[in-house]
């Protein structure tokens, strides 16, 4: 059994436009790296952070706090070392933080020869989502775990359904470079909604689950419609409607905000009309001077992997 793993953490669009907080997705395209080893210190230490200025304190760095629940539930005596190599930008709404919780417990459960479910592996996961936005959510880190499409169908009891993927769909993201905190777009939600808007939301969710099971492109397009968190969280974006209408109009199945934002998604059939949709996207921000990061990427469907 190996002493060290270095493992692809994926990139995850949350919410998916009408599921907030239950419907995820991991890319393939964009993600972290990290490279873990087994230590016989007990505890976990962060001896490496490349490419953001994040937190090196155990229990101030999402890896670290994830990791530590694994510990918790463990009977493994010793302890973990991990190495952070961040493409993910923190406050990029493309799952940062997931990656950095999924990818260190994922490695720590091969190291031991996994005595951990991947279910299990969400729970822990859901630690480092739990500090870095206050809320212990799974949309993010159970897609970058199972791989694919996720549906979180309870929280208490914790019940995750991985959905298929149509191959043929591809996401464009853009990421103007902006950032927004998860804990701060999520001050301005509403915590009541309406009984019509509640009816248009879970239809539009039931008619995305049946797209996904059926290949139904343009049911997919259908359904990505948001009748409560885009409303608001779209004020906090540049240019977001100008974005999604190009987007549209480009091709593309469907676009909304992917996670807390300032990332904008759109979902297309097939690579050309995806790349359209990126050029499209690009020239919004160009137009009006944000620098921006775009991603074209397919459905990562292995989630967390070795390297």
């Amino acid at each position: 059994m190996s002493d060290e793993i270095k493992v692809f953490c994926p990139a995850t669009i949350a919410n998916i436009s009408c599921g907030f907080d239950v419907l995820g997705v991991a890319l393939d395209a964009v993600g972290d790296e990290m490279t873990v080893r087994k230590t016989s210190e007990k505890g976990i230490r962060i001896t490496k952070i490349d490419g953001q200025e994040l937190p090196m304190a155990t229990l101030k760095n999402v890896a670290g706090v994830a990791g530590l629940a694994f510990l918790a539930a463990s009977d493994y005596k010793g302890g973990f070392e991990i190495e952070i190599y961040k493409k993910i930008k923190a406050g990029s709404g493309i799952g940062s933080s997931a990656a950095s919780s999924t990818g260190a417990v994922w490695a720590m459960n091969e190291l031991l020869d996994k005595p951990f479910s991947t279910l299990e592996l969400v729970q822990f996961s859901m630690e480092g989502e739990r500090l870095a936005s206050g809320v212990a959510h799974a949309d993010n880190v159970a897609p970058a775990l199972f791989g694919g499409f996720t549906l979180v169908r309870s929280y208490k009891p914790l019940d995750i359904i991985p959905i298929p993927s149509p191959n043929e769909l591809y996401a464009t993201i853009i990421h103007p470079q902006i950032e927004v905190k998860t804990s701060d777009s999520r001050k301005i939600l509403k915590t009541t909604i309406s009984l019509s808007d509640g009816i248009k939301q879970w239809g539009n969710v039931g008619g995305l689950i049946a797209a996904l099971f059926t290949n139904d492109y343009d049911l997919i397009g259908r359904s990505l419609e948001d009748h409560i968190v885009e409303p608001i969280r779209s004020i906090l974006i540049p240019a977001f409607d100008d974005v999604k209408k190009t987007a549209i109009q480009s091709g593309a199945l469907g676009c909304g905000i992917s996670g807390s934002g300032p990332s904008i998604f759109a979902f297309s059939k097939g690579l050309e009309i995806a790349e359209k949709v990126e050029q499209a996207m690009k020239e919004i921000y160009k137009n009006i001077g944000i620098d921006y990061d775009i991603h074209v990427s397919k459905v990562n469907l292995e989630g967390v992997r070795k390297i």
